[in-house]
């Protein structure tokens, strides 16, 4: 096992400083529970600081730091869901379902803070793929970069992204919008 070194904590430091804010919304969107998100969040520094001992800049600093905290994310979930025995579910079966359960509003009005956490937990019942490409387009990373990160090829994260925002689309146009524009 490599062991890090000055050079690593400095790469850790100039992955914190530049993707931080990046970890923290990537952590919120994977937990919706604070206390998990904290361990989630834990989990990824640790895992980032650990990274940078085998970090050989094959590829950007931005992507090592994504793929190590998209992978950290997911392993956290798998574990946790594996835990819970809950399951994931896939693209077709959220289409299937029809999204998530619109939640009732007396006035039928959804503010900002509804729809986003809306979003979020749409997002977190996604397999960890589709949502790892999710996240990383909404944090505006294009195909190319999703792809070098995730590891399939920019023409599978396109449609993969198209899907998801046909579905979010589709819940927000039927449930969460209650028919205003």
């Amino acid at each position: 096992m490599l062991v890090p070194d000055k050079l690593s904590d400095d790469l850790y430091q100039e992955a914190i400083l530049a993707h931080g804010p990046a970890l923290d919304r990537l952590a919120r969107a994977y937990e919706a529970n604070s206390e998990d998100r904290r361990d989630l969040l834990q989990e990824i520094h640790l895992a980032l600081w650990r990274s940078f001992a085998g970090f050989d800049a094959r590829c950007s600093l931005r992507t090592w730091v994504y793929r190590v905290a998209h992978n950290t994310a997911a392993s956290h979930i798998l574990r946790s869901r594996r835990a819970k025995s809950n399951t994931l579910v896939s693209l077709e079966e959220i289409e299937e379902q029809g999204g998530i359960a619109a939640k009732d509003d007396a006035n039928h009005s959804v503010d900002r803070s509804l729809l986003l956490e809306q979003l979020f937990a749409l997002i977190q019942r996604l397999n960890p793929l589709d949502r790892q490409v999710i996240l990383l387009y909404l944090e505006g990373m294009d195909a190319a970069f999703i792809a070098e990160v995730t590891g399939i090829s920019s023409g599978y994260v396109a449609t993969k992204i198209h899907r998801v925002k046909a579905i979010l689309a589709e819940r927000f146009r039927n449930g969460g919008s209650h028919g205003q524009p």
